[in-house]
């Protein structure tokens, strides 16, 4: 919570007391807690139904089958992007907006700005998941829903571009902000990439799934491009906090952002083994910049979470460096659509996703009116779930799609359940620590809530 103002007057000009300066910020903490929640919710209604519970139907299919392209491109592509634009993008937006300290003092239509880029941004992931699946006027509706999505996002834009690190009491951006900032850069470069490939195909395709070639390119782009650098920055502001981490090596981190970002632009050229390289070196600097695998200074703070929180964490980014290795095995390789798939998930899943899991219960019911958790044994469950579904996941699939086993195409429907449920249970948890009452204004007031400990606890 931003710190309260020193004077603020009425407009007759006479100076409100210090109860009435609380009873103000809180309310707008409040507004913000709700429209927190709001984009939360959203995005795990994203996640269960055009997300997994399709990434389920298609891994059915394609295990039933005993092939990888027994299912139409459109219907996987739908799935990826309720995944990473409907879920993970969602979350994003919503803990952007919550994070900026200037709109605690923003009047309500500076407000009413996050209201609409929700409305959009929903709008143009479930108008691009509906068109791609059912295929009902796709032609216009598959560019309206990337030109939704960059609107959203261009809101979004404008109300961090105002923010200034005097806001948060910095004198200048820190090293986790400007990673941050890249990860915005190629939030930014998705969403444009996304208008002008779906303006291509509304034009020219013969359906809107995007070309296979072109789609692997585009997927280095969403997930390393953009969500990798942002997972990266919100590490370096929490991890040593949450984990007790020795001070991370900022510069060292920014160095690795550099040479990810050259891997990623390389791979959209389609040089894809020298971008596998640049990748894995990326992500190897990124793990020894947060100091993850040296001796913390601090126990970690566990209280409100399950106390395997660090182990996931750590288990997240050796996820990371997995799938980034397999890169470079399905570099090599000649058929290896199996090992890049395998790769995709390791680090979708594996690391992007667990560290959601892990992160966002730990810090999402604190900003959602300073609610505690419902649960740390569902959490538990959660990832424990989601890491044994991935391991059967991203080895099966390689045994299944490279040929090297055919008992492995039975465990492809053992994995997609066992993630589902772990999705599942980490949606309900959740959604009951949003559905139960936050501490009131009372406890406010009468100090059994403190404003030190709302700033504290996230």
């Amino acid at each position: 919570m931003s710190a309260l103002p020193t004077r603020v007057e009425t407009e007759a000009g006479r100076p409100l007391t210090p109860l009435e300066i609380f009873d103000i910020t809180a309310t707008r903490e409040r507004s913000l807690s709700r429209m927190l929640m709001l984009y939360v919710s959203t995005g795990l209604i994203f996640m269960l139904l055009p997300g997994t519970f399709l990434g389920v139907w298609n891994l059915l299919a394609i295990s039933s089958r005993r092939a990888a392209d027994s299912v139409s491109p459109a219907w996987i592509q739908a799935h990826g992007h309720a995944q990473i634009f409907g879920w993970i993008g969602t979350f994003i937006l919503g803990i952007g907006f919550y994070s900026i300290p200037k709109l605690r003092r923003l009047n309500a239509f500076a407000l009413s700005a996050v209201w609409s880029s929700w409305v959009l941004w929903t709008s143009g992931a479930a108008l691009r998941w509906l068109t791609t699946v059912y295929q009902w006027h796709w032609r216009m509706l598959l560019p309206a829903s990337a030109v939704f999505e960059a609107a959203a996002f261009a809101i979004f834009l404008r109300c961090v571009s105002g923010h200034r690190p005097q806001d948060a009491g910095k004198g200048r951006l820190e090293e986790w902000a400007l990673v941050v900032i890249a990860g915005s850069v190629g939030f930014l470069a998705t969403l444009l990439v996304n208008f002008g490939a779906s303006l291509f195909v509304s034009l020219h395709g013969a359906s809107p799934d995007l070309p296979p070639q072109f789609d692997q390119r585009f997927l280095v782009l969403q997930t390393w491009g953009f969500l990798v650098p942002f997972v990266w920055g919100f590490s370096a502001k929490w991890l040593p906090i949450f984990l007790g981490l020795q001070p991370v090596r900022g510069r060292v981190l920014l160095f690795g952002v550099g040479v990810n970002s050259v891997g990623v632009l390389t791979a959209l050229v389609g040089w894809m083994l020298p971008a596998a390289f640049l990748l894995v070196a990326g992500m190897i600097t990124a793990v020894y910049s947060l100091r993850l695998f040296e001796l913390s200074q601090r126990p970690a703070k566990v209280k409100g979470v399950h106390a395997s929180f660090p182990l996931f964490v750590r288990l997240a980014y050796v996820w990371a460096v997995v799938a980034a290795s397999l890169g470079v095995w399905a570099a090599l390789a000649e058929n290896s659509q199996g090992i890049w798939g395998a790769s995709r998930h390791a680090l979708t899943v594996g690391f992007l996703a667990m560290m959601v899991f892990a992160i966002g219960q730990r810090i999402l019911p604190a900003f959602s009116g300073m609610r505690l958790l419902f649960s740390t044994k569902l959490m538990f469950v959660a990832l424990v779930l989601l890491s044994l579904g991935c391991a059967v996941r991203v080895s099966s699939e390689i045994l299944a799609y490279q040929g090297l086993a055919a008992s492995a195409w039975i465990w492809l429907p053992v994995s997609a359940f066992t993630e589902m449920t772990a999705v599942t249970v980490f949606a309900v948890n959740l959604l009951i620590t949003f559905a139960r009452h936050a501490p009131s204004a009372s406890a406010y007031h009468s100090g059994t809530v403190s404003v030190a400990s709302m700033k504290s606890s996230a």
